[in-house]
Formats: structure tokens, C-alpha cells, sequence
């Protein structure tokens, strides 16, 4: 859980706590019913912002979706959506992992080149039409 959705949660107790046990709770202490709750609140909210209507439950694949295109651990992101393990988190939201079809290295490049451990390179222009000399593949393959 993040700092911000706990602090947000604590303050909220505060606000029930010696009412109920419940961090949301309706007037009387007892739990919401996520129907009322749903129909009073959700849907009117969806409306009055513009967006298309849709169930609470949904937005668990909304938060997942936008913890992956932000580069969230899967590991703590599967956790979050009371998984064990990340497998169903990629099965589900692969595609929107950054960079998951990207087949080019460059990625793994780019992480090498902001560690400091290589130089970034430019290639020339016209090196796609060059060929490898025996001496230019000892370099690529051997360093």
C-alpha cells in the first residue's frame, strides 16, 4: 500500500474511530453495503465527472494497468491485487507492461547507459548497409 492511500486511510479512521471498528462505516458503525454505496455515490460521481459507467470492481484493473505503464514493481503490483504470484498479472496485463514486445535490446541498453556501466552510442547513419568485417566482429561479439 502506498504512503499516501494509508495516510489517507488513517485519517479516515480518525473520523469513525468509537463508532466502529470499520475504517468506512455507515451512521449507525455497521459496514457499508457496497449497493447503496454504489448506486447513491459511484454511479452519480461517474456522471458527474463524464465517464462512462462502470462497477467499483473494475477500477482494480485500471490501477493495475496504470502501476505497469508507470514501471511499479509486478511483484508488489500482484500483491496489491491479492495474487501470489505475478502470473496471472501477466497474463491479464502483459500488454501494457512498457516495452514487453520491444525485441531490440534497447531497453536493456538504455539501463546500462544510465548505470554509467557502457557509453551510449549513435550508429552511423549508413551502418545498416556496411558489412561486418572479420575485425569489426571480434569487437561486437568480444569487446
Amino acid at each position: 500500500m502506498s504512503q499516501r492511500v494509508f495516510d489517507a486511510l488513517q485519517a479516515q479512521a480518525k473520523v469513525t474511530r468509537g463508532r466502529s471498528d470499520y475504517v468506512f462505516c455507515s451512521a449507525s458503525g455497521k459496514p457499508l453495503d457496497h449497493n447503496n454505496v454504489t448506486k447513491r455515490v459511484w454511479y452519480p460521481l461517474l456522471r458527474y465527472l463524464g465517464l462512462k459507467k462502470r462497477k467499483p470492481y473494475q477500477t482494480r484493473h485500471t490501477a493495475a494497468t496504470l502501476w505497469l505503464a508507470a514501471g511499479e514493481n509486478p511483484l508488489w503490483i500482484a500483491q496489491q491485487l491479492g495474487h501470489s504470484s505475478t502470473e496471472m498479472l501477466f497474463k491479464v496485463y502483459g500488454r501494457f507492461v512498457p516495452n514487453l514486445t520491444r525485441r531490440d535490446g534497447s531497453a536493456f541498453e538504455r539501463l546500462l547507459v544510465s548505470s554509467g556501466t557502457v557509453a551510449p552510442t549513435v550508429p552511423p547513419a549508413d551502418a545498416a548497409t556496411q558489412p561486418i568485417t572479420p575485425s569489426a566482429e571480434k569487437e561486437v561479439h568480444h569487446g
